[in-house]
């Protein structure tokens, strides 16, 4: 994987795109767009937050006291303000990687800053991280839709208690019609998206104005002192709570990692015009309701509401969740593909679902992967406030990867001093260890169900970056240089053949295998071939003018190499187009694509357990033919395969 670093890097690096979005004449609409797409999964969070937050709190003993729910409160709100507001949408997305955010892009940042100062062992340590991380967002998404549908369909018990038997079968329902729909695309249905989030906010906020009316004095919690009173005296049951509270920022990873879709203005728009005051004002409301009437607490966000608004409101919940979990189901298409662009997951089927728009796309794996973990976790909890057990510790981890790779930006990409970085990134690390901390409490309870999941990725995409460098170390050993092999043929030419040939590698400087087997068995040449190597930059896009480069290594020889960024699908077909403007004629009726297809066999002296050779084996088998992935016209394709024991 190739990683360029330009001077114009620095420059784009923070700041980019905010001066660009001042001038675009979309601001507001990227704005609405954004409210369904990135706020979606935050935005639901008063379902569930508050109400599991203050229970929590209070224990078996069920004393909603005053001091304890303005406690609880002030937690939530001072997480809201310090988490998401200021280290997310204040700090963190100023770290672009040339407009694009999150976990992954934030890796290739910290690996080229590293890089640059020469520390290139360091460049493994920021891999694991972005690993990591990318190991606990997926937890995290398949927590996301199965406690969203399942807190919005229990809504109608609160006016309908008989149906709670009805409440699981109506979420699987709605969970499988969801997953169902992906192959489809969400171009058509998307447009709505922003309108039905905002009337959402717009429904939480109201919901929140009449909640307040019933005690004003709810707004006292505001003052960061009634926090941090309340974990001063209830210690051990504060410092459980504190969990329950990170219920309330679950989602702010969106926040980061959409941030290309939209850019840096919209959303800081979207968040503090919309989306913060609102979510203030429910959490507000619900927790005076509660100081109000302490039976309310069974479920403060629905009793917000008068008793013939209930249904409406459920179904708009329901609404509401299912775009939160689209948004979630997105990115995990999004993050699978940048992973297998930089070469941590083996090569998956990646399908475009709209002609205009890159980023609508579907994984049919990932897809029925993330379905099957939802449907058993909402089999397995059958209700939300169980599921809250599970869920927090993998967000709260992938916070602490994101204040990690941050400081090694400051430090090292934005030259900052450490005692800047440390006093910038030290408090919301601190804050965030104290979250993990409090939700590895619940790991018996349901918490060791995201951390499994994580562990389960992350030693796949351990496994297979290792044995995809193994092989490679395997290959290099044996390889014959390309520029040997080519004087060599030049000067005693085997029978040649018409038409070209085009090898592919992914070393440019040894002789392709499939060349060399094509020359062992068949004893021919054609009349020209190409040397082809697909590289991937640290980078989310490269421009079309710097995607080929062409080298002519003989008459009969040339050396083409097509260079992707980490949010692109190579297109090998386009690149021919391209190689064209810069002279390299291709007539594609009379070209050969010859590939190399590996049979491996495990071996006691790879350098890995016996388990992980025959676990590489098998993620190497589940691998999508490179035909389908750069999209090379299988009519042309001629596979030549090898025996290789790792």
């Amino acid at each position: 994987m190739a990683m360029n670093s330009t001077a114009a890097d620095d420059a784009s690096n923070g700041g980019p795109n905010g001066a660009s979005e001042a001038k675009h004449p979309g601001l507001y609409m990227l704005a609405l767009g954004s409210l369904g797409v990135v706020f979606g999964d935050i935005g639901t969070s008063p379902l569930y937050a508050f109400r599991i937050a203050a229970s929590t709190a209070v224990g078996p003993d069920g004393n909603y006291d005053r001091a304890t729910i303005l406690g609880v409160l002030s937690l939530i709100l001072w997480a809201l303000t310090l988490i998401v507001s200021i280290k997310y949408v204040m700090i963190l997305m100023r770290a672009d990687n040339k407009g694009e955010g999150g976990t992954l892009s934030l890796m290739a940042l910290a690996q080229r800053a590293v890089r640059r100062r020469g520390m290139n062992k360091a460049t493994r340590w920021m891999t694991v991280l972005g690993m990591l991380g990318a190991a606990l967002f997926y937890a995290d998404a398949t927590i996301t839709p199965a406690i969203s549908v399942l807190a919005a369909v229990e809504g109608i018990t609160v006016r309908a208690p008989q149906f709670q038997p009805a409440v699981v079968p109506i979420a699987l329902v709605i969970l499988v019609a969801l997953f169902a729909f992906q192959r489809t695309g969400t171009q058509r249905v998307s447009a709505f998206f922003g309108p039905i989030t905002a009337l959402w906010f717009l429904v939480l906020a109201v919901a929140g104005i009449g909640g307040i009316a019933h005690d004003p004095t709810v707004l006292f919690a505001i003052s960061p002192h009634y926090a941090i009173n309340f974990l001063a005296t209830h210690k051990l049951i504060g410092f459980i709570t504190l969990g329950a509270v990170f219920l309330a920022v679950t989602g702010t990873e969106a926040l980061y990692a959409d941030l290309g879709h939209f850019g840096r203005r919209p959303m800081w728009l979207a968040w503090f015009a919309v989306v913060f005051p609102c979510l203030i004002i429910n959490y507000l409301g619900q927790a005076a309701l509660v100081l109000s009437n302490p039976a309310a607490a069974e479920n403060p966000f629905f009793l917000l509401f008068p008793e013939w608004a209930i249904f409406p409101v459920v179904a708009l919940a329901t609404c509401a969740t299912v775009i939160a979990s689209q948004a979630v189901i997105t990115g995990a298409y999004s993050l699978a593909r940048q992973a297998i662009q930089l070469g941590l997951l083996p090569r998956m089927r990646i399908l475009f679902t709209s002609e205009t728009t890159t980023g609508q796309i579907y994984i049919p794996r990932i897809n029925w992967l993330l379905f099957t973990a939802v449907v058993v976790l909402t089999l397995l909890f059958g209700s939300s406030a169980k599921l809250a057990f599970a869920y927090g510790i993998a967000v709260s981890a992938a916070m602490v990867v994101d204040s990690i790779l941050a400081f090694i930006v400051l430090r090292y990409m934005w030259r900052w001093p450490v005692a800047a970085c440390a006093a910038t990134i030290g408090p919301f690390l601190f804050i965030e260890l104290n979250f993990v901390a409090a939700n590895s409490v619940k790991l018996v309870s349901g918490g060791w169900v995201p951390i499994l999941l994580a562990a389960v990725l992350m030693t796949a995409m351990l496994t297979w970056r290792r044995g995809t460098a193994i092989l490679s170390e395997k290959a290099v050993r044996q390889e014959v240089s390309l520029g040997d092999l080519v004087t060599r043929l030049d000067a005693k030419p085997p029978n040649r053949v018409p038409g070209t040939a085009v090898f592919l590698t992914g070393d440019p400087d040894g002789a392709p295998t499939a060349l060399l087997h094509n020359l062992k068995h068949n004893k021919i040449i054609h009349e020209r071939n190409v040397i082809l190597t697909i590289r991937t930059e640290g980078t989310p896009r490269v421009p079309p003018d710097d995607r080929v480069t062409i080298e002519e290594l003989s008459p009969t020889f040339q050396r083409v190499a097509m260079t992707y960024g980490y949010m692109e699908s190579p297109n090998v077909l386009k690149g021919i187009a391209l190689c064209r403007k810069q002279g390299l004629t291709f007539d594609i009726m009379s070209t050969s694509f010859f590939l190399s297809r590996r049979s491996l066999k495990a071996s006691m002296h790879s350098g890995m357990p016996i388990w992980q050779d025959k676990l590489f084996i098998a993620l190497a088998s589940s691998a999508d033919s490179a035909t389908d992935y750069f999209h090379i016209p299988a009519e042309r394709v001629v596979e030549i395969g090898a025996q290789i024991t790792i």
